[in-house]
């Protein structure tokens, strides 16, 4: 037989009216209300909002208060009994929440927005689907949507509640983020220098973030936790609108520039930049990957061509394999190898005024790499044309690799005996490291040569 009383009962001062239900010997879970009231008052009453025995007056509002949250009380622990669920004041307690709101009830029992989203991430994560810097660059995603709802002061919606209009407000925000930090300084206080906004963001930049919110409502779409995804709500043409991305002309440094690089007299302190350019060109790694390599990087095939093998550590652990990239090593950046040790200080901080990125536009300028690149302007919607250095960085190295590398390569597909795209040319070739040496020796104008285990050439 279930028994109520009240738990505990204050001598002094006002306190929270609180009920124990004791269901079983030994056995009791608890129910907090929001009712403030004095404990003499309280001692006046029964938990089921009668008077006491040997009372005769009471306060009767308190005790119409008292009794209604008695009742959604003993409700709720009748719909535990019934659907069998454990007792525990957590779930008693969700449980009176549910009968007094449903949005409410989901708000406890399903987390806010933000803090669902990281732990898609956590998960995604620890499943293989997303690298480690994919899941930075998620949790970047998740704190300024953190920062969005408390702005809004909207913090404690769910994935549910989040609907059309908050995702396109989102959008603004992501765009003009840097407006707001001035203004909200303790938000932002935790927030590395390097993550502040301090410009307004290029569309595809804010593209890229919307694209892993709408990968996680997406997820939470198809496991049923949510009816469906804000970003379907928005209609195919409104959606491709938001989501749209838009690139400039392709520029990377062409054959010739490169080798100005090479030749040029440039001072001392920028030699550490050239080396670490020149090599990163070479290899087309990203600087996150170069940054990991070092001279247990390099191994020498049976032909004796050197070259470095790595996993790539924006898609580890999510690639169906464990297959390494093996970049055959020309002869330029061999030497530069060997004689730095591979070691280059330079790429330690990739960022800031004083960065890797910032050092090479510092370099293209000596070296006189000027040549004027479109770029488009948002705001004016018009293409400005920059000299070359000052769009220089780390990415520059990959494009320069990528454009070199492909200007020597045949196209499977140029004899016309399967479509582009056709998965039987794969079945019916592969490219050998022997292959890759040779064609890189054509792109950068290199001269092929071998190597003992070693690193002594033959």
């Amino acid at each position: 037989m279930e028994k109520v009383t009240f738990y505990p009962c204050v001598k002094k001062g006002e306190s929270y009216v609180k009920f124990r239900l004791r269901y079983e010997r030994n056995s009791q879970i608890y129910y907090t209300t929001t009712i403030k009231c004095d404990p003499k008052a309280l001692k006046r009453i029964t938990p089921d909002g009668k008077h006491a025995d040997n009372v005769k007056t009471f306060d009767r509002d308190l005790a119409a208060t008292v009794k209604a949250e008695y009742d959604l009380m003993m409700k709720a622990y009748s719909l535990m009994v019934d659907e069998g669920k454990d007792m525990t004041t957590e779930n008693l307690e969700k449980g009176v929440a549910a009968l007094k709101s449903p949005i409410e009830a989901a708000r406890i029992e399903h987390p806010n927005v933000v803090t669902r989203f990281k732990k898609y991430a956590d998960s995604s994560l620890r499943a293989g689907i997303i690298g480690e810097n994919r899941y930075k660059h998620i949790i970047v995603v998740a704190d300024k949507l953190d920062r969005f709802l408390t702005i809004k002061g909207i913090s404690s919606i769910t994935a549910e509640e989040f609907d059309i209009d908050q995702l396109m407000d989102f959008r603004e925000f992501l765009f003009d983020e840097y407006k707001y930090v001035e203004k909200y300084k303790k938000l932002y206080e935790k927030v590395g220098e390097r993550n502040k906004p301090k410009a307004r963001l290029s569309m595809n930049t804010v593209t890229s973030q919307l694209k892993m919110l709408s990968t996680f409502f997406t997820e939470l779409e198809d496991t049923d936790e949510i009816r469906k995804s804000p970003f379907r709500k928005l209609g195919k043409e409104k959606r491709k609108a938001v989501m749209k991305t838009k690139y400039d002309d392709p520029f990377f440094l062409r054959k010739e520039e490169l080798q100005a690089i090479m030749k040029a007299k440039i001072p001392a302190d920028h030699e550490d930049t050239r080396d670490a350019f020149l090599v990163q060109c070479a290899f087309g790694c990203r600087i996150s990957d170069f940054a990991q390599m070092s001279m247990d990087s390099i191994s020498v095939s049976d032909e004796g061509i050197p070259y470095v093998h790595y996993l790539p550590q924006k898609t580890a652990g999510a690639q169906e394999g464990n297959g390494e990239v093996l970049t055959p090593i020309v002869r330029y950046a061999f030497d530069i190898i060997k004689r730095t040790g591979f070691n280059f200080p330079v790429i330690k901080n990739v960022f800031g005024e004083y960065g890797y990125n910032a050092k090479i536009k510092s370099l293209l300028s000596i070296c006189k790499i000027d040549r004027p690149v479109a770029q488009y302007n948002e705001v004016t919607k018009k293409n400005e044309y920059t000299p070359f250095y000052k769009i220089g960085s780390s990415k520059l190295a990959r494009k320069t690799h990528v454009d070199m590398m492909s200007k020597v390569q045949v196209n499977q597909y140029a004899a016309g005996l399967h479509k582009v795209g056709s998965s039987a040319v794969n079945r019916y070739t592969m490219m050998e490291l022997k292959d890759r040496f040779t064609l890189m020796n054509a792109a950068f104008g290199q001269k092929p040569y071998k190597v003992d285990k070693e690193l002594n050439i033959l």
